[in-house]
């Protein structure tokens, strides 16, 4: 185990398809924590949270063994993906097994997916999505935060953001490009994925 603890993702990943179980025990190790407290972040169901998070390894054992897994220096990002689509395909299975026909007369006509403008799927991931940002957004610098904040949440014209601010349209849109660019840094770096 010890020669596998010095070792990146996506070595372990190698070793394990060439047979190494050690190295998924690794990975597994590494991951494991912040995985599953995704999971149940969204879920909010310990059972249902463990049966997701097994899931999502298991599909990861299956896609490396097969020769599937792509090389790309990102392993715990695609690991969250798989469980980030698991967590969605619950939700449909949930939503599909929940509906009931309109035609029975104790059953209300407005529990019908085409009435509805998102379902609790949507609303769930949604809601995920924008906690994430908040989170993200306090990382930024100030200067960027406030330009982002301004342009965001408070409708601001850049010409309006300038004047608030004291400085050139240049100097807002530069701002608001860095804030940009740092949040994707940060998701990216904190495995948090801001897209459905």
């Amino acid at each position: 185990m010890a020669k596998t603890l010095s070792m990146t993702d996506e070595q372990l990943v190698k070793a394990y398809a060439k047979g190494d179980n050690e190295a998924f025990d690794t990975l597994l190790k590494r991951h494991q924590e912040r995985i599953f407290n995704y999971i149940l972040r969204i879920i909010k169901n310990e059972d249902i949270a463990n049966d997701i998070f097994q899931e999502t390894f298991v599909k990861a054992i299956l896609t490396i063994k097969q020769g599937r897994y792509t090389e790309n220096g990102k392993f715990p990002a695609w690991i969250s993906r798989i469980a980030h689509n698991l967590i969605i395909d619950y939700y449909r299975q949930e939503k599909s097994e929940n509906l009931q026909s309109a035609d029975l007369d104790d059953v209300d006509v407005l529990n019908r997916k085409e009435l509805c403008e998102e379902t609790i799927e949507d609303v769930i991931i949604t809601d995920q999505i924008r906690e994430d940002v908040k989170y993200l957004i306090k990382e930024l610098p100030h200067l960027q935060r406030e330009v982002l904040k301004m342009r965001y949440y408070q409708n601001l014209s850049f010409k309006e953001i300038a004047e608030i601010t004291g400085v050139s349209i240049n100097t807002a849109l530069g701002r608001m490009r860095y804030a940009i660019l740092n949040l994707r840094r940060l998701a990216s770096e904190k495995d948090i994925i801001l897209t459905v």
